[in-house]
């Protein structure tokens, strides 16, 4: 089987767990479509032309289909994710040779889906919300998530109830749900067991985690991350994505007390004009969000934040875009990802008047990412000097090169031994390149509760 897997970390996860499943049936990946008796395209709804992006690729996978059953070979194509969530029915109307299409949330029935698609022939289409949660039915994970099994995404949380008013994930992921602890738990001490040394928690609204605790209680995510870092083994913790209204008292704290949870948090903002934020819906203001990074940097100085910006959403003006401007500037980001605002069928912004014009969305954009870029470069550029624990992943591009993340996910490049990899050693920072940091080995001692005394984002 070939899965090819667009979109989110969580989409990684999944498509990862949709191996496991069908492993009992004797499928194992290939690394090409056209040697695949199965293929599953594993869609993401969140960016421009979503749709369209998908029946592009599914023609090509047509190609290859046919090919393989002039030889004599049958491929099974299935089309998984959000997309098949959103259109699914359309998808088969359009694309009448895909045998499958799943939601998100149904991919634990893919053994039967494949079963029943064989007997009657014809495509199989299962897009509804199950009443039973998905995790309670998947076998054990056969191994990491990640290519070189040091760093790895685990899901603990699905669904959203924000209903942003640009965002689809409501309607394709489903009402907010969370994993059981134990579950969480055991599968993390197996990929721990596997060589896994950082964990990375996943849900589109992970603080909002509200998992059953062994204890009998409903656990928080902070809760969880405690019971987490006390797993021998497991050197780093990081969750995405976050919601600045569900940030409790409580994963303010985590982030002072615990080691293991790294000083980097992808907070999402969206606008820094409270006009723009209650259009949006997101249920706080710009100062509130102000006042939320103040409260974690006095519980952790050296914290670096990553965020989240869309441009020209309807109705945005001058002073809205000069206002989100104004957002950055006050606070700081080591690394954003910005978008102009696209609308997408069935969210209530789509409908909305005052749709912005695309050549003053491209100019905000531009505006918008400069400023970005230039926070960005500046916060790698002050890391030249410091002396960082680095996590070594993988072999880097040149002979005798690892590469590895600091604690605030930058990308770093050092000569050093291969038998480091998996394992945790300081580095000091010489240079500071576009997208990653180059330094020198200082020394092979692996390290363990690391915490900086300086503040790492202006």
């Amino acid at each position: 089987m070939h899965v090819i897997t667009w979109g989110c970390q969580m989409n990684v996860y999944d498509s990862a767990r949709m191996t496991d499943v069908l492993r009992p049936l004797g499928y194992r990946p290939v690394d090409a479509p056209d040697t695949a008796d199965m293929v599953i395209l594993n869609t993401c709804h969140i960016r421009d032309r979503a749709a369209e992006k998908v029946f592009s690729e599914l023609g090509r996978l047509r190609v290859i289909k046919e090919a393989r059953a002039a030889e004599g070979r049958k491929t099974v194509l299935a089309v998984a994710g959000c997309v098949a969530q959103a259109e699914g029915k359309e998808i088969l109307n359009r694309a009448p040779f895909v045998d499958i299409v799943l939601g998100p949330q149904t991919y634990h029935r893919l053994p039967e889906m494949v079963a029943r698609a064989a007997r009657a022939g014809g495509a199989v289409i299962d897009t509804d919300f199950p009443v039973e949660q998905k995790f309670d039915f998947l076998p054990e994970a056969a191994g990491p998530q990640l290519p070189g099994g040091v760093s790895s995404f685990l899901t603990v949380q699905e669904g959203c109830d924000k209903f942003c008013s640009f965002c689809v994930v409501p309607y394709t992921r489903g009402a907010e749900s969370s994993r059981p602890a134990l579950s969480v738990l055991a599968e993390a001490r197996r990929m721990v067991a596997g060589g896994v040394r950082e964990i990375t928690l996943l849900g589109q609204n992970v603080n909002a985690y509200h998992g059953d605790g062994p204890d009998g209680g409903t656990w928080t995510l902070a809760a969880l991350m405690r019971a987490l870092a006390d797993i021998p083994g497991l050197d780093r913790l990081r969750y995405t994505t976050s919601h600045p209204r569900d940030m409790g008292d409580d994963l303010v704290a985590a982030h002072r007390d615990l080691p293991q949870l790294m000083p980097f948090l992808h907070l999402p903002v969206q606008s820094g004009s409270d006009r723009m934020l209650s259009a949006m819906n997101r249920g706080h203001g710009a100062d509130d969000y102000r006042r939320l990074v103040d409260r974690l940097r006095a519980a952790r100085p050296d914290i670096a934040l990553s965020s989240d910006f869309i441009v020209g959403h309807p109705g945005e003006t001058d002073a809205d875009f000069a206002a989100t401007l104004g957002l950055i500037r006050d606070v700081g980001f080591a690394q954003a990802y910005s978008f102009k605002y696209s609308p997408r069928p069935g969210t209530p912004a789509a409908g909305a008047p005052a749709q912005v014009a695309e050549p003053l969305k491209d100019e905000r954009l531009q505006a918008l990412q400069a400023l970005l870029r230039e926070q960005q470069d500046a916060f790698n550029a002050d890391t030249v000097g410091r002396t960082v624990p680095v996590l070594f992943t993988n072999p880097g591009r040149k002979p005798g090169q690892l590469g590895g993340r600091s604690p605030w996910l930058q990308a770093v490049h050092a000569d050093a031994p291969a038998t480091l990899i998996g394992r945790q050693a300081m580095v000091i920072i010489e240079r500071s390149l576009t997208n990653s940091l180059s330094g020198r080995l200082v020394e092979e001692d692996r390290t363990s509760g690391f915490r900086s005394t300086e503040r790492a984002c202006a």
